[in-house]
């Protein structure tokens, strides 16, 4: 998913402290994948209420976001709008992968082998409408404010950075640093008091492998991003010599000679993108008597714990003071 750029950049490593007191504005799909692949029965089936539907995604919102409101940490969710017609191709192969993996998972589960249908289900998860819409019914209930985006989801994050809403983008795919991402956190979802979460700050970042961000777009491109299939050969260590030599340009216009794409548009796609500007942050005091209607008697979560993570959400409750103080 997204551009390989994990063989060229160090991250940082710092824990759930460093972000307390901060907003981070995280990136709804890259992150409901991650629940609806993970949080699963052991043979693969997703968690679903008696009526059959899927609420793998709801317990992975409630859960996360409670602890870390509990740490002081507010997020702000952002889902993707329309995508590029650039992006066409990917989402067609993304789908295609799934089709199989839910076709091999089937077979798995069918012959027994529950570790086989494990590892294939997780790898056929799919957002539907329903999915998407309850995630945001859920935001809502918890108190957690949710923007729309124009085009892609990381630019909109980035964007919350850029403007000061957020401190940090929290996203699995190191596409942010090209959609120019101040700062970007994976792996929000480990505890990071062992020290797992990884941060990255995009002038940092720069500055170590001796590159400007165009530079940095133009790798990607070379790589291979989610708008356009690389250059056959041209991993990130290749692509970073390139750079140093000055050749990325020649190199390119090589690869647009054979793409079907104007790699020109990626390149504004990265540093041009479309968003929304019209947008409100506000953290609610949580509806805790809707949150309890809503997971337990509609959907069968055990009203204890429900109850327990609702009340980690009191964090919200207090005053929130200017985001400038933040940082």
């Amino acid at each position: 998913m997204g551009v390989k750029l994990k063989d060229i950049i160090e991250p940082e490593k710092i824990g759930f402290k460093d972000l307390e007191g901060r907003a981070v504005s995280i990136d709804a799909f890259n992150t409901l994948y991650q629940f609806l692949s993970t949080i699963r029965q052991r043979d693969g089936r997703p968690l679903t209420d008696e009526n059959g539907n899927v609420t793998s995604h709801l317990s992975g919102i409630l859960y996360r976001n409670s602890s870390m409101i509990e740490k002081d940490i507010k997020p702000i969710y952002v889902f993707d709008g329309k995508s590029s017609e650039l992006k066409s191709d990917t989402q067609q192969k993304r789908r295609e992968v799934r089709e199989e993996a839910e076709q091999i998972y089937k077979e798995a589960l069918a012959e027994g082998d529950t570790e086989k249908a494990r590892k294939f289900a997780m790898r056929s998860s799919k957002l539907s409408p329903e999915i998407i819409e309850s995630s945001k019914k859920l935001l809502t209930l918890m108190g957690i404010p949710y923007v729309e985006a124009k085009g892609e989801g990381e630019a909109q994050a980035a964007y919350l950075v850029a403007n000061g809403d957020a401190y940090a983008v929290a996203s699995q795919d190191y596409d942010c640093l090209l959609f120019g991402a101040k700062r970007v956190v994976r792996n929000l979802a480990v505890n990071s008091n062992l020290g797992n979460l990884e941060y990255y700050e995009l002038n940092r970042v720069l500055k170590e492998l001796k590159i400007s961000r165009q530079q940095l777009i133009d790798m990607g491109i070379l790589i291979g991003t989610d708008f356009s299939e690389g250059l056959k050969g041209v991993g990130a260590k290749t692509a970073l010599k390139l750079a140093h030599k000055g050749q990325l340009e020649e190199k390119i216009a090589e690869l647009q000679k054979q793409s079907t794409h104007d790699l020109d548009e990626v390149r504004q796609l990265f540093l041009n993108h479309n968003v929304n500007t019209d947008y409100k942050i506000k953290w609610e005091k949580p509806k805790q008597d809707e949150l309890i209607e809503f997971l337990c008697f509609e959907h069968g979560f055990s009203q204890e714990r429900v109850s327990k993570a609702a009340d980690k959400l009191k964090n919200l409750n207090s005053s929130q003071g200017s985001l400038d103080a933040w940082f």
